[in-house]
């Protein structure tokens, strides 16, 4: 299970007498400290500091422990990052351990700065002595205490189970802590450190080791693995394989036992909204709304219509009556009036009634007239317009006919003009009339239109990319589209030919003289090469206007049309967008397999992360070989009791791996007995309070004035006894 921080600030703390000790355990994991004689610690939380900027005014606060979520709202915890004051195993930084020792001072319950109270704290075994000077400076100068004394957290827990007999007087204690593993052999109830060992493991790379592998595992995640809950995972679903090759292969095989192994821990997830059809009241609905938008579409072009038919009818009239007026007027007096209406002359007049009539006609969609009208109309505007073009050449003086061939060329490029004209109106009104045809059968049967339009534009543009692909594959196919495709495969028929024509003539003339050129037929090479053979341009032209007709008459009536893209030069080709799949609750899973005993094994293997140490089984055989007596019978008593303890002895299994690995180091019927503390992570704590609460305390303490009288060099030879 998780640790959870006890972080309440006491209110008895001036219940205690001032010879009542204050023990700390300061573990490089979490801080615990409380009163001597009592089983549990009063204030337990994480051993960090953080220390944030205020989003708003800049002011940087300092958090110590766990910091609380609802923080995040007020102070930017992200650019300052949780610190400790350990390295390894080791305080060196001595200001977080003052904010620490501050904060958990104020949650016991302390008033002022002064402690008047003995201390007992834990530290690692063989801490240096420049650690130990430090703290007892900071102590004594910071908090004025009485007195101190430093003992070692897993000697603690080994003389607080040895009275609840879990293990004996001579035995090994092993404490994978946070950072490292310690090994310590007991003679006679004391700690040999002569015979200690050390690696540089612990909880912590067992928790990094994870965290690793689960943002490799699932990428998209990886805000979710914090390293709190990367914690816990690790608290709750790890484990110690008897066998780690065996287990990787059952996991490797799959099967029953591996699925049984395995745990899925479930983010949270909401399902996608399921989309469901319309029933038919909603689409008659719709269909009716649609109408109406129609209508009122509808009597707005009418409304539009019959007021540009009016505005029409009104210049009509006014041109009609200024042309009649025009025409009582004396010769001598056109130009005066026509200055007054501002017009250049009488023909500009005609020329825009004419043009008004013909937009009033086509407002109204009345016929046009008839052709022979237009005719005669056309041949007097021309005898008026071009009175030489009738004109023999031989009645003409050289200035006529110069003037003559204007004339011709005026006329030709009017008509032209005319003619281009007509043909645009007449295209016109072929899209009105299919446009009205086509809104019509819409009309009658929207569904139906709306199936034969997608089938129209389907064939159309299958239709066009057919001729596209034959055009530039020259009519060949390979069985597919791409790849394996020839220089003539890839020309068309005109090219080709070209081809041919310029192959023969390179082979007709030979190795002698060039002399392409001399003969008239030579030149007639060029006509042949410019000829276009394409002959269905014209066809592919239509396509794609109608093609283009549809699909912008598609986009009108159907809000899902989406056209297809054609390519172009600039522009690669489109590959069809791959259909992404909808997230669904297994997306969302986290499952643990190998990797629940794959960062545990760290502890046996510690070159799986890249540490050439040895492992907790070899760290005994190293222990025992270092002790100065070489006693047979003692090996067996230490053996007999091997002690675990630390928060990584809570693995499941632990006990039984180390003892199989002791057992492959020591000789053929050795006695080995593994045993796990009461409270691996507590009992260190309750052993140290239980040593303080003793009345022969206070013998193995030492004041401020002996620290100083004494000096650095004192606290060399300076070590507690645990036997009291």
């Amino acid at each position: 299970m998780p640790f959870i921080s006890k972080i309440q600030r006491q209110t008895d703390y001036n219940r205690f007498p001032p010879s009542t000790p204050i023990v700390i355990d300061n573990g490089a994991s979490y801080f615990r400290i409380g009163w001597a004689g009592e089983t549990e610690p009063r204030v337990i939380f994480r051993n960090i500091v953080q220390r944030p900027r205020h989003k708003s005014t800049g002011e940087t606060v300092t958090i110590v422990g766990d910091h609380d979520p609802a923080l995040l709202k007020y102070f930017d915890c992200t650019r300052s990052g949780p610190r400790s004051a350990f390295d390894s195993n080791v305080v060196f930084q001595f200001e977080i351990m003052e904010y620490i020792l501050d904060f958990a001072f104020d949650r016991l319950g302390a008033n002022g700065s002064r402690i008047d109270h003995p201390i007992l704290i834990t530290e690692c075994v063989c801490n240096p002595v420049y650690s130990c000077s430090k703290m007892a400076e900071l102590l004594f100068e910071t908090y004025g205490v009485r007195s101190v004394a430093f003992g070692v957290d897993a000697v603690f827990s080994y003389e607080y189970n040895q009275l609840h007999g879990i293990c004996e007087k001579d035995g090994l204690a092993i404490c994978p802590g946070f950072t490292t593993t310690h090994v310590i052999p007991f003679v006679d109830g004391e700690p040999v450190y002569k015979g200690c060992c050390r690696t540089n493991i612990g909880g912590y790379h067992i928790t990094d080791y994870l965290k690793q592998l689960l943002s490799l595992k699932y990428p998209h995640h990886m805000a979710r693995f914090t390293w709190e809950k990367v914690e816990d995972l690790k608290m709750e679903h790890c484990y110690i394989a008897p066998d780690y090759a065996l287990e990787a292969q059952l996991f490797q095989k799959g099967g029953k036992e591996a699925e049984d192994k395995t745990r899925c821990w479930q983010l949270p997830w909401v399902p996608l909204p399921t989309e469901e059809p319309p029933s038919e009241e909603e689409i008659a609905r719709k269909a009716a709304i649609r109408e109406r938008q129609g209508q009122r579409l509808r009597e707005m072009a009418e409304a539009k219509r019959s007021s540009r038919i009016n505005e029409l009818e009104n210049q009509l009239h006014g041109l009609e009556f200024l042309l009649q007026q025009l025409g009582q007027v004396q010769e001598e007096d056109i130009p005066s009036f026509l200055s007054e209406t501002g017009s250049a002359s009488k023909q500009e007049k005609e020329l825009t009634l004419t043009k008004v009539t013909q937009s009033l006609r086509k407002a109204k969609g009345e016929p046009k007239p008839e052709q022979a009208e237009n005719e005669e109309k056309a041949d007097s505007c021309t005898s008026d317009k071009y009175p030489l073009i009738n004109v023999p050449d031989n009645m003409l003086t050289p200035d006529q006919l110069k003037e003559k061939k204007r004339q011709i060329f005026l006329k030709t490029t009017t008509e032209g003009r005319q003619r281009a004209k007509q043909k645009r109106v007449e295209e016109e009104l072929e899209r009105e009339r299919k446009t009205q045809q086509d809104e019509e059968r819409r009309l009658e049967n929207p569904q139906l239109y709306l199936k034969q339009m997608h089938t129209k534009y389907k064939e159309l543009y299958e239709k066009i990319e057919l001729r596209k692909r034959l055009k530039t594959n020259g009519g060949h196919t390979n069985g597919s589209n791409s790849g394996g495709v020839g220089r003539g495969e890839r020309l068309n028929a005109a090219q080709r030919e070209r081809m041919r024509l310029l192959t023969t003539a390179a082979f007709d003339r030979g190795k002698g003289e060039d002399t392409f050129g001399a003969k008239d037929e030579d030149w007639q090479l060029y006509k042949l090469m410019g000829k276009d053979n394409d002959d269905d341009d014209d066809g592919a032209d239509e396509d794609e206007a109608e093609l283009a007709r549809v699909s912008s008459r598609l986009q009108e009536i159907d809000s899902t049309f989406v056209p297809k893209l054609e390519p172009t030069a600039s522009q690669p080709t489109i590959t069809e967008v791959p259909h992404v799949r909808p997230l669904t609750k297994e997306d969302f899973q986290i499952v643990l397999g190998v990797e629940r005993f794959r960062c545990p094994e760290i502890l046996f293997h510690p070159n799986l992360v890249g540490i050439d140490q040895v492992g907790l089984d070899e760290m005994t055989g190293v222990s025992i070989r270092r002790l100065p007596s070489k006693d047979k019978a003692l090996e067996n008593r230490l053996t007999s009791s091997v002690f675990m303890t630390g928060g990584c002895s809570l693995f499941p299994g632990i006990n039984e791996r180390l003892e199989a690995g002791i057992r492959m180091l020591r000789p053929c019927g050795s006695p080995i007995k593994v045993a796990r503390a009461l409270d691996p992570v507590l009992d260190a704590w309750r052993g140290a309070s239980l040593y303080a609460a003793n009345s022969r305390f206070h013998q193995q303490t030492f004041s401020r004035a002996d620290y100083y009288e004494k000096g650095e060099d004192w606290l060399r030879r300076y070590q507690v006894r645990y036997t009291l």
